[in-house]
């Protein structure tokens, strides 16, 4: 997890998520850095939108609901364009779950 963390403090920073950078702020946490887990992180986070996946990560459950009832009210194309975002959404976590599965 703390890798993670590590990509999320740089991203936050604005500074460029590398094996370099990466390592840095693990060492400054007191971790020992294992490259090749850094190498994995580092090539999944290239395909991920960050700043989406943080807003969809923060989403509150009680949100759920107003956004199921606007789905409704939608025409079809709309649902279909949402389903397939969402389905996106799904692989691209689903994705940096099985790194630390």
């Amino acid at each position: 997890m703390e890798y993670v963390y590590a990509a999320l403090l740089l991203h936050e920073a604005g500074q460029e998520i590398n094996e370099e950078n990466m390592k840095k702020v693990l060492e400054a946490a007191g971790v020992t850095p294992d490259e090749a887990r850094i190498k994995v992180l580092v090539e999944a986070l290239k395909e991920v939108d960050i700043e989406e996946a943080v807003k969809t990560a923060a989403v509150p459950v009680a949100a759920a609901p107003a956004a199921a009832a606007t789905t409704e009210a939608a025409p079809a194309e709309e649902k279909k364009e949402e389903e397939k975002e969402e389905k996106k959404e799904e692989e691209a976590t689903a994705g940096l779950a099985s790194l630390f599965g």
